[in-house]
């Protein structure tokens, strides 16, 4: 099995009976939808709030039942990827595009897990590129104003046309070199008008699943690091 799927079905063992359960997106969650939709055909009973349409349809596709954010009061746990996880459980996210609603679903829910394979995993953010979604207004002017602060942005494309995300917004994935403060670089960026959300997700991972050499490596906030 490769580390992906380690992750990825793993992960499944933090969902409980009852739960209202948040959904990344990505290559990785498809894993672990796949597994989730296992255990539901076995009993399990759960309800879902997705972060993309892709992964409402495949969720659906699978016997998952999906629920509306407004029609629900909490989210018990969400389950994502990332494209990068540094030392602190700081992230890159939103590779797979859905970075704005996987934002505010992370933001909404008691707990977040991400589930990776070891080449995710880095000592500082920065050498997957950036993405900003931004909306279609301006953005040319957007992208002279990212490039005076030496970002590198650049369009985000589907076969010859802009990548749409669900919320028919833009997307522009930066080059900035190393991130050691998220939290900086996430406040600069999103201060200039026009930028919707940043894949910087600083402070909200409570635990990382890895894959790392056939094993499980558990990762918290607090430092510890479990391997199974």
């Amino acid at each position: 099995m490769d580390e992906k799927q380690l992750a990825a079905e793993y992960s499944v063992n933090y969902i409980e009976d009852g739960m209202i359960v948040g959904l990344g997106t990505g290559s990785t969650v498809s894993l672990m939808l796949h597994k989730l939709a296992e255990r539901i055909k076995t009993g399990l009973n759960i309800s879902a709030v997705s972060t993309s349409q892709a992964t409402s349809k495949l969720a659906s596709s699978l016997g998952i039942k999906i629920v509306k954010l407004i029609d629900i009061d909490h989210i018990d746990v969400t389950i994502d990827g990332a494209d990068e996880v540094d030392e602190n459980l700081n992230g890159i996210k939103g590779g797979g595009g859905a970075l704005l609603h996987e934002k505010i679903i992370a933001s909404n829910s008691k707990r977040n897990i991400w589930i990776v394979d070891s080449s995710k995993l880095v000592k500082t953010l920065g050498q997957f590129p950036l993405p900003v979604e931004v909306v279609k207004l301006g953005y040319t002017h957007l992208c002279v104003k990212l490039e005076n602060l030496k970002y590198t942005p650049k369009l985000r494309l589907s076969g010859d046309k802009p990548f749409i995300t669900d919320d028919n917004n833009y997307i522009l994935d930066l080059k900035v070199g190393s991130i050691p403060n998220p939290r900086d670089l996430d406040m600069k960026i999103k201060s200039l008008a026009g930028v919707v959300e940043t894949g910087l997700f600083y402070g909200i991972a409570d635990t990382v699943v890895a894959g790392v050499g056939g094993k499980i490596k558990i990762f918290n906030k607090k430092k510890r690091v479990q391997t199974q």
